[in-house]
């Protein structure tokens, strides 16, 4: 009996073995994390307005979890909708559900449904709102509908009245209703009901000055060409005003914002009582913002409450947050000390208090507790690499964290502040969901998901913290190769993005960060990953160090992080590649002409190969105007330097990206033809700046392949 006990356990360490032992496949390391590999979590969770009533998805099955149990059971069920909608099986599938507040809703078609609940639990929709074909933008509040059509912008009342806001789309160069600025300063759309729905605002964009830029469609024979609006730094930019529609006058205003044309207007916010619309004016040069108030009815400019003027550029952000009850005080986000924090102030313009502080960064107010007068808020005080929960008292300024995990937190809050979904993960843990309270006590613990990589062959991951040449704290990662044999030599590949707004190292899972790296482990590589001066959630100092020389102080940091490498006893610093896209792909191209003995194989996606080439809103706060700042782009313009590669360099673009447009790429393939110079190179035709869904896996095994045949 104990020989079987034993032979028993054996065979259950034999099998325990095997099953960490798979190695991933392509389509597993690409699409793994979003498909056969995603973590168990829940679907796209919101409470419902005014309850304790938390709704999510999972598969074609809407649940509910309400106060004070949190128990889960089914609220909407495919079956359940097909049987009471239509009375057959008419979906074979959940719609895309889209939440507001305490209604839910979805389109079929031209149609719009509301989904609302009823006294048994269930639900109940009612007759749909038919919507003009092509609608889109759809953007509603309660049961006030607003979305575009041909760029044109129209409403469907409460009542059910419909409103065609504007008329002016006769050419093709006027867009109402719609995102702005290239969605650069926090833009995410462009229509804004008023609190009591009585009026519409909206941006209107006249695009007619900017230059034509040709995208072809290479399906249809013979291929056609799509002309976009492209404007490029240095060129004339679009025009932008914000109008007002009023639903019962049906009159329209336009805001009188004033001169010049092309300046910025973000962080659109009504006033609760619907009176004045605040807008952060911010000029081209975007060195100067004005918080400007305005009349909601005239369009009549009324006063600057306060501005902010930078020597670098200044990045107005996010809406203003008026406190609960109040119409004259509300929160302003601000990097004015060097560092994201919360300020209060009132419609006087006069600042109350500064609400945070110290040498981190806030992420987001999360939600407000009126009661406790608190606001929940995220930030990366405890680490640039996590983010955790908090709540700061907008009377005191009191702090006080509330979740006690590490690693990078989000958060739902409840509509009164009083609950808090609380789901995060770190290296070691791949998603825990609690439902907490105000004060940081667990109510409950509603999901804890297993590892979906158990069965795989893991690498190790190892934090890595160099100083930059001024000393700066740089937080890097290197994943070692799998089966790690400290007397063999290892190549390295090097893996990099360094501009503003992405952060890729973290606390969080999996640890690696990406599962392409650890394919790469297990081929044999060692993986590195450096976020340099330049990357996100470290403080405008460490974002500006970058400012009018994108690409130069970026490689001193990165070659930190390549004698790090060098100076460890296993990797072979003559076969070292390195890959990114977009700024990554970038860095990677500067990398391989500016420093070209450094790496024996780059690989460049979608790579800004000349600045005065990019657009208006991004380059010109991060490098100025070509015309202000000729030697800034002239020393990162690789068009010059094409002469000087010398290791093998593959080059990558999608033939209709919109966004780093491919004439960057093919007029680097034409310098280097001009010079002499061998370069290799891939175009991926249908895909804009991004190659995604099943043909990732098709570039990745590319970008794989090359680095196996140069660097192996």
């Amino acid at each position: 009996m104990r020989r079987i006990i034993i032979a028993g356990l054996i065979l259950l360490q034999v099998s325990s073995l095997r099953a960490q032992n798979k190695p991933f496949s392509m389509q597993d390391a690409v699409l793994g994390l979003r498909s056969n590999l995603a973590v168990e979590g829940l679907g796209a969770p919101v409470w419902m307005n005014n309850q304790h009533t938390l709704v999510y998805q999972q598969k074609n099955v809407i649940y509910k979890i309400a106060a004070p149990k949190f128990e889960k059971e089914t609220w909407i069920s495919l079956p359940g909708m097909n049987q009471q909608m239509f009375g057959k099986d008419s979906l074979k599938s959940l719609p895309a559900i889209d939440w507001n507040n305490s209604k839910a809703y979805f389109t079929i078609k031209n149609d719009l449904y509301f989904i609302e609940s009823t006294n048994d639990k269930g639900f109940t929709t009612a007759a749909p709102v038919s919507l003009e074909k092509g609608a889109a933008n759809i953007t509603v509040k309660d049961k006030l509908i607003a979305y575009t059509v041909d760029n044109n912008l129209y409403a469907i009342d409460e009542q059910g009245n419909v409103h065609q806001i504007t008329k002016d789309r006769a050419s093709n160069h006027i867009i109402n209703g719609q995102s702005v600025h290239r969605n650069e300063f926090g833009i995410k759309g462009g229509i804004f009901p008023a609190p009591d729905k009585s009026k519409i605002a909206f941006y209107r964009m006249d695009e007619s000055m900017v230059e034509d830029y040709p995208v072809i469609d290479w399906n249809p024979v013979a291929a056609k060409n799509e002309n976009i609006k492209y404007p490029m730094a240095g060129h004339k930019s679009h025009e932008v005003t914000l109008g007002v529609y009023d639903l019962n006058t049906k009159k329209k205003i336009f805001i009188q914002t004033g001169m010049p044309a092309d300046q910025y207007l973000t962080c659109v916010t009504w006033s609760p009582d619907a009176k004045h619309i605040y807008i952060a004016v911010l000029n081209r040069d975007q060195n100067h913002m004005k918080l400007n108030q305005y009349d909601a009815v005239t369009g009549a400019f009324i006063k600057t409450l306060f501005e902010e003027k930078s020597d670098k550029y200044v990045e107005p952000q996010h809406e203003l947050v008026f406190l609960p009850g109040s119409n004259n005080e509300f929160i302003w986000h601000s990097e004015r000390s060097g560092f994201q924090h919360l300020y209060l102030y009132n419609t006087s313009g006069k600042m109350i208090r500064q609400l945070t502080s110290g040498a981190w960064m806030v992420n987001a107010i999360e939600g407000i507790n009126a009661s406790a007068n608190e606001l929940i808020i995220s930030s990366s005080k405890e680490s640039a690499k996590e983010k955790h929960l908090y709540t700061v008292n907008y009377k005191n300024s009191s702090l006080k964290r509330i979740d006690d995990a590490a690693g990078v937190h989000t958060a739902a809050v409840s509509d009164d502040g009083k609950y808090i979904l609380d789901v995060y993960s770190n290296s070691t843990t791949p998603r825990i969901v609690n439902m907490i309270n105000n004060k940081g006590n667990i109510v409950k613990q509603l999901l804890k998901a297993e590892d979906p990589l158990k069965e795989y062959k893991r690498a190790r991951v190892e934090e890595v913290t160099l100083a930059a040449e001024d000393g700066t704290p740089l937080f890097g990662k290197l994943i070692y190769p799998t089966d790690f044999d400290p007397n063999k030599k290892y190549p390295v590949i090097y893996y990099l993005y360094n501009g503003p707004h992405v952060q890729l190292v973290q606390n969080t899972y999996p640890a690696s960060g990406n599962l392409w790296y650890e394919l790469l482990a297990q081929k044999g590589y060692a993986v590195f990953t450096l976020d340099g001066r330049g990357s996100s959630n470290r403080g405008a100092a460490f974002e500006q160090a970058i400012f009018r020389q994108l690409g130069t102080l970026e490689i001193n940091d990165h070659l930190k992080g390549v004698a790090y490498l060098k100076s460890l006893p296993f990797i072979d610093g003559n076969r070292m590649g390195v890959h990114g896209w977009s700024y990554g792909g970038f860095m990677t191209t500067s990398l391989m002409l500016r420093q070209p003995d450094v790496f024996k194989v780059g690989v460049a996606g979608g790579p800004v190969i000349d600045w005065s080439m990019y657009e208006i809103m991004y380059t010109e706060r991060y490098m100025d105007s070509p015309q202000d700042n000729p030697k800034g782009y002239a020393d990162n313009n690789l068009l010059t330097k094409t002469k000087n590669l010398k290791g093998k360099l593959l080059m990558i673009h999608g033939a209709q990206d919109d966004v780093v447009v491919w004439q960057h790429s093919m007029k680097f393939v034409k310098s280097c033809v001009d010079n002499g110079v061998q370069l290799d190179y891939f175009v991926y035709p249908g895909h804009a700046h991004n190659v995604v869904g099943k043909d990732r896996v098709h570039l990745m095994q590319k970008i794989t392949d090359y680095f196996d045949l140069y660097l192996k």
